[in-house]
């Protein structure tokens, strides 16, 4: 006997371990004639823990594999986690802060194994979450981008790019985060708006006294690297100074004044400063004119004098080379104060105006990131990604919604060297050794270097091997092959790579799109010679229930877990699939998790209504032998939802695979069918009632493996307690076929009025606020005799769940008091006079009308307001338009209710 309630703490963590002791997650690559279906996980950082993104992009996941496990296909969801460089080393570091000892005290090889004792007893954290959201991956081929594996694969890459010239050394300008002294990707940075201060310098212009370029900064300090000074070329203000020079202020040096369109003549004075080796902008200006790029920020971004040392110049009131030396060791925010207060003293600081601008920093420790000039490793990401575009234009890979397409294309049209190194501990390591000479040899361990330098050198010789690690998402990139045993040859990992290589679907954030997805398919193409994966479906971000962005800042966020323990998993994953539509974000709140939740405790309830009427399920039934219309009704019904259910998980559509299954399942089954059957069940064992519950064990057991790829912990108890199968067995049922019924049109017609005709006799109740306990009179004007026979043959259903006492044709006058609705042809009248105070409720409806309208001409003001629409986050726009078109809908059906009056 089902208990009265569902009890998901009970039942997730029972069925979990059971599905994972018995395998049921497993790939099975020895089974030849089923069709294999792949997903690769995106890793998670080892450090991670579970958040609403994860919940979204695993429970999405999940569901597509579930529902190919359950068709027959050999379904791979390879797990496992990243190793994340920087995010593992900061924690490690903040640990031994704590015991006040420092990494460089440590030394490398004793960091990186208190790293490895961080991971082996925190670094699985994530896995158990995701263990926790019902997810179903294979755990037995959990990896590690640190495993040895896929270090193996990181080596072969690294060495085999270099060979093929794609891999080099260069000096260019870098993302560089001063408080882990290393270069980091764009994803790694963040802009955060700042409060600050545009200075306007003068710039002497030579030869000219008196004349002087102004030219406006937020960063006074990096003024010591510049080498030079940008006009429009069209700006006719300096078209007579381009070629000439100006002097730099405290150095007193000269650098060209040069025409070139990154200067914008309605920005600021139409002048900027040039300082290649710490600007983005200005690097490509310099390489465009052929400029010298001196570094003054050193690892650390305090002031650096070697490489302007020798261009100070003494200039009586312009500059002084004691003042600039002093600033050596500074920090840029102590050199930026002494800078100005300098040149406030030399008279050449023309005014300051506040400025709030962007300022990047690193998201993992919030240091402000520098543009450093530095020597990295760097791979050509131009050459690698040809093939790529090729491939998204040819059709081998199709993103969902095509619209990203136009994203990717943008990216890997204009990308440019990729920096693969870090200055970091924790990662893979460079395998790239250098002789006394600097001579760099690259090989996949130190014996093949050790003999490729006694070749090279004609004797033994000392090797240093590379100190930086590799971009995390260098060793990404791999994930698709590396996980399936590639480089190696064994005869498992070549039948693997032949079975699971290239993946169906890979499912994630847009956020990602440069960073991991197209280097996958970029390395893809290039070591497998084929895409890693046929589709790529993106979906939004997660926000709040107002449509903003969650932060820690705005304690905005929801953690997943605690909806889990509040609600039950089942609910948490039903509810961001209902709410996945193509190209839209997530708005979430924990409301609508617990709204969700009662879908979950009506699909309880109506398995209990079964139970009690002894719905169980019978061998062998045979849904097109079934003669009862009302049986053969909902069994087409089911056979149409597996149908619709089928198309939206085609087309990655989750929520209308929700809002289908949910549809069916509240409304037609729980709703209608078995309030029909109500009284067929209690005529006890005739043949009809006989047949009835065994059609309805049909379409409860079609129902459960509808619902189990979103719900599976509720389902798959249900499936055991009503003896469909063994528990834990529901996860690999076979997916139910869309068999529809011959005569299913000309039944579904007659149920379908029958719906209706109820419903509209309820919705006018409803509206007229007719009391549950009042039983009324129902009159029918201009009725066919289809519809006359249909109220007959449904009189039952009709009476008991309209509360009506009858149903005839109306003889003579309409009678007063009388509310009215329209199904088909006829007229439904429903004499009301004595029932309720008509007068009132005529009063009550219309003053309902005119608040919603008065609410609605006040939003309408709003959003006609160009001012309002222009200053206004886009939630807030958007949550005014929800709310009018709801008043709107209000309006209309307050109006629909005052007809019904007459």
């Amino acid at each position: 006997m089902l208990d009265k309630s569902f009890k998901p703490e009970e039942a997730e963590p029972r069925l979990y371990a059971l599905w994972e002791a018995g395998d049921a997650f497993a790939a099975r690559p020895d089974h030849d004639a089923a069709v294999p279906y792949t997903i690769m996980i995106p890793p998670p950082n080892v450090t991670g823990t579970l958040h609403m993104g994860h919940a979204l992009t695993m429970t999405l996941q999940d569901i597509l594999i579930r529902w190919r496990r359950m068709q027959g296909r050999d379904a791979l969801w390879q797990p496992g986690t990243d190793h994340a460089g920087i995010a593992t080393q900061l924690v490690v570091e903040r640990q031994l802060d704590a015991e006040g000892v420092r990494r460089s005290e440590l030394g490398r090889e004793a960091f990186i194994a208190r790293v490895w004792d961080w991971k082996a007893q925190s670094g699985g954290e994530i896995t158990q979450q995701l263990r926790r959201l019902g997810a179903s991956l294979d755990w037995k081929r959990e990896r590690f981008t640190m495993d040895d594996g896929l270090s193996d694969a990181v080596r072969e890459t690294f060495v085999t790019l270099y060979r093929e010239g794609l891999i080099v050394r260069a000096k260019r300008l870098v993302n560089w985060d001063p408080s882990f002294r290393s270069a980091i990707s764009d994803l790694e940075v963040e802009s955060r708006e700042v409060r600050g201060h545009l200075w306007y310098i003068r710039y002497p212009v030579e030869g000219e006294d008196g004349r002087s370029v102004i030219v406006a900064t937020t960063r006074p300090e990096t003024m010591l690297g510049d080498t030079a000074v940008a006009v429009h070329p069209e700006d006719a203000r300096y078209t007579d100074l381009v070629g000439r020079f100006v002097v730099l202020p405290l150095t007193g040096r000269r650098v060209p004044i040069v025409a070139d369109t990154y200067s914008d003549p309605e920005k600021g004075t139409g002048a900027v400063k040039i300082t290649p080796a710490h600007d983005f902008n200005d690097f490509a200006v310099g390489e465009r004119h052929g400029l010298e790029t001196p570094s003054i920020l050193d690892a650390d971004a305090r002031i650096v004098l070697d490489e302007i040392e020798d261009a100070l110049q003494a200039v009586p009131g312009l500059a002084d080379p004691e003042f600039v030396h002093a600033l050596a060791g500074q920090s840029r925010e102590a050199a930026r104060k002494s800078i100005v207060a300098e040149l406030e003293r030399l008279e050449l600081l023309d005014r300051v105006e506040p400025h709030t601008h962007q300022v990047p920093h690193a998201e993992r420790g919030g240091a402000i990131v520098e543009p450093r000039l530095t020597t990295q490793w760097y791979c050509d990401a131009a050459k690698l990604a040809g093939p790529a575009i090729e491939a998204v234009e040819s059709g081998r890979v199709q993103f969902v919604p095509r619209q990203w397409e136009n994203t990717f294309f943008a990216w890997m049209r204009e990308i440019q060297p990729w920096c693969i190194s870090r200055q970091l501990w924790w990662g893979h390591r460079i395998p790239a050794w250098y002789g006394p000479d600097g001579h760099v040899f690259v090989a996949h361990d130190e014996t093949e270097a050790v003999d490729a330098a006694l070749l090279h050198y004609g004797s033994d010789t000392r090797l240093v091997r590379d100190d930086d690690v590799l971009d995390t998402w260098f060793s990404s990139a791999l994930w698709p092959f590396s996980t399936l045993g590639w480089p190696h040859k064994t005869p498992e990992s070549v039948a693997e790579m032949a079975r699971y290589y290239p993946g169906d679907v890979l499912v994630t954030g847009f956020d990602i799109i440069f960073f991991w997805v197209a280097r996958m398919m970029m390395m893809g193409l290039h070591f497998m010679g084929d895409v890693p994966f046929r589709q790529v479906f993106i979906h939004g971000l997660v926000r709040d229930e107002r449509g903003q962005k969650m932060s820690k800042s705005k304690g905005n966020g929801i953690d997943p877990l605690e909806l889990i323990d509040s609600y039950g998993a089942d609910a948490l994953r039903f509810t961001v699939c209902a709410l996945t539509g193509l190209g839209r974000d997530v708005k979430l709140g924990a409301k609508r998790v617990e709204e969700y939740r009662s879908f979950v405790t009506k699909i309880w309830n109506a398995a209990r209504f079964c139970e009690m009427n002894d719905v169980r399920p019978v061998q062998g039934f045979d849904p097109a032998a079934t003669k009862g219309r009302l049986a053969r009704w909902i069994l087409d019904e089911a056979a149409a939802a597996v149908a619709e259910a089928d198309a939206a998980l085609e087309a990655y559509r989750f929520d209308e695979y929700a809002a289908s299954v949910y549809r069916f399942t509240w409304n037609r089954f729980c709703d209608w069918f078995l309030e029909f059957a109500k009284p067929v069940f209690n005529t006890g064992g005739s043949a009809e009632a006989v047949e009835l519950r065994a059609a309805t064990a049909h379409v409860l057991g079609t129902i459960l493996k509808l619902l189990h790829p979103v719900m599976p912990f509720v389902t798959e108890t249900l499936w055991a307690e009503f003896g469909y199968g063994p528990e834990g067995s529901l996860i690999r049922a076979p997916w139910p076929l869309a068999h529809r019924l011959d005569d299913a049109q000309d039944i579904a017609r007659e149920l379908d009025w029958v719906v209706r005709f109820i419903g509209e006799i309820r919705a006018v109740r409803a509206e007229m606020n007719v009391p549950p306990s009042k039983v009324t009179e129902l009159l029918l004007r201009d009725a066919s005799e289809t519809t006359l026979t249909r109220a007959a043959t449904w009189s039952e259903a009709i009476g008991r769940m309209a509360r009506v006492s009858g149903v005839s044709a109306l003889d003579g006058e309409m009678p007063h008091g009388a509310a009215q609705a329209v199904v088909d042809e006829a007229t439904l009248i429903l004499p009301l006079a004595g029932i309720i105070d008509l007068a009132a409720e005529r009063a009550r409806l219309q003053k309902d009308r005119a608040r919603a309208v008065d609410e609605a001409v006040k939003v309408e003001r709003k959003l006609a307001n160009a001012d309002f629409v222009a200053r206004a986050k886009p939630e807030v726009v958007e949550e005014n338009r929800e709310r009018l078109s709801a008043f709107q809908q209000e309006t209309a059906r307050l109006d629909a209710a005052l007809r019904r009056l007459g």
